[in-house]
């Protein structure tokens, strides 16, 4: 074969291969568009055990991730302990699309609280979001979300600036909560009629758990499964995620 040959061939296969290539992945691209979308017109992962607690989390773009995850893993770890009611947990959100945390990882909804059948909720946790202290106290779907699922819900928690949510609802108009430390001045300021506490975890009074977040969503979290569950199941899964627990050791307040 000459060198003239020999080159030709070579650029030849070397664009079938590109071409190749190319069509894989538009192939493959093509293929996780029509994946996703089969996802959340079926919603196919989401199956829930009726004999369980229905623990929905409450996400929107810019959630952050400890908020979230933090009680997520607490609650969804009540389904490897015996003998009790456990729980199923599920994030809802007001669209079918991936929300980004505020962290930057992309979560695909389990239900959209606008356009889906949903069950009944017992137990709403709202984390805290990158813009619950302005623009997400402006949804008012949202806000009428929340202040529905309160009628029949036997929880609403919130962690961090989640609180300030609940305070919009005006569900915490008659009871007392707290919120992340250095906002607790801000949420006074715009909740004036408000009781609200300094230098503790969380607050539970009533149906209402309010928590200063972070990492001590964990302790928050552990709080509501002690309540629900005793304390060896909570000290269970705590030791589950390598946290020390002990109520008597975390500052908070119970409103009786």
């Amino acid at each position: 074969m000459t060198k003239l040959k020999y080159h030709v061939v070579i650029t030849i296969s070397s664009l079938f291969l590109l071409f190749n290539c190319n069509n894989s992945v538009e192939q493959s691209s093509d293929s996780y568009s029509k994946n996703l979308n089969q996802v959340k017109d079926d919603k196919q992962f989401l199956k829930l055990d009726p004999n369980r607690y229905n623990v929905a989390f409450l996400i929107m773009d810019g959630t952050y991730n400890t908020e979230l995850t933090a009680p997520y893993d607490i609650f969804q770890h009540t389904v490897f302990r015996k003998g009790i009611k456990a729980m199923n947990v599920f994030t809802i959100a007001n669209t079918d699309e991936p929300i980004t945390t505020f962290e930057g990882i992309r979560l695909l909804p389990d239900l959209n609280y606008v356009t889906d059948s949903l069950p009944k909720i017992d137990v709403l946790v709202v984390p805290s979001a990158e813009h619950h202290l302005d623009t997400d106290l402006e949804d008012e779907i949202m806000i009428d979300f929340v202040k529905r699922i309160d009628k029949e819900a036997q929880f609403i928690t919130s962690h961090c600036d989640g609180a300030f949510v609940l305070a919009k609802t005006g569900l915490l108009d008659n009871v007392v909560s707290t919120t992340f430390p250095s906002d607790i001045d801000k949420m006074r300021e715009m909740f004036p009629d408000l009781d609200i506490r300094k230098d503790v975890l969380f607050v539970h009074d009533g149906k209402y758990i309010t928590s200063a977040g972070g990492a001590k969503s964990f302790e928050a979290a552990l709080y509501l499964s002690e309540h629900l569950y005793g304390k060896n199941i909570a000290k269970s899964l705590a030791k589950g995620l390598v946290i020390d627990w002990s109520l008597e050791e975390v500052p908070h307040l119970i409103i009786e």
